[in-house]
């Protein structure tokens, strides 16, 4: 609940003026370039999925971080498992993507439903139906990109829940740290190099 509360302020402030509901720690944290992560699964998730949501702040202007979400092929550049990422079906709003990935020892591909919405810079996805899932018994989240405060800056929000045939035991750790490793990523991605 408190990351809805962190996303919803983020949304309709300027991060210069932080809305009361967030932290002095969580401000603090964000405007240091930390990656804010908590427990909150995206909508949709079952009461078993593991996971969680990320948000930071980019130094790239929103449609330059939007770019880099909807190249789909491009994801093996910083989504830290996925070895490949193939587009086998696209329209305007929807996009069924294969992803190789490996966790080692394990290999597998799967297939994802992905429906990006350019004028929100918002992309949503699922395992997809009829389809491979590999080693998932559930796969969703979202991308949401923001404008930030400040020029050619955005507050980026990843959340993913994740649910596979693999104890949990063994992924738990897994899922949570590839939310940071995958914002870090993005980040070196799109921001300039100093």
């Amino acid at each position: 609940m408190a990351l809805i509360v962190l996303a919803a302020g983020l949304l309709a402030a300027p991060l210069m003026v932080p809305p009361a509901a967030m932290s002095e720690d969580v401000r603090r944290r964000l405007a240091a370039g930390d990656v804010v992560v908590t427990h909150e699964l995206p909508p949709g998730a079952s009461n078993t999925a593991l996971g969680g949501t990320a948000v930071a702040i980019m130094r790239a202007a929103p449609e330059q971080v939007w770019r880099v979400i909807v190249d789909y092929r491009g994801h093996p550049r910083y989504y830290p498992r996925v070895t490949a990422a193939e587009v086998v079906e696209s329209d305007e709003r929807h996009v069924v993507v294969r992803y190789q990935v490996t966790v080692h020892p394990f290999s597998f591909g799967f297939y994802m439903d992905k429906f990006p919405d350019p004028r929100r810079r918002r992309v949503e996805w699922h395992l997809a139906d009829g389809r491979s899932h590999g080693l998932f018994r559930e796969n969703s989240g979202y991308w949401q990109v923001d404008e930030a405060a400040g020029v050619d800056a955005s507050v980026v929000t990843y959340a993913i829940a994740v649910r596979t045939l693999l104890p949990a035991f063994l992924t738990g750790a897994a899922e949570r740290a590839s939310l940071t490793e995958t914002v870090m990523a993005l980040r070196k991605l799109v921001e300039p190099h100093q």
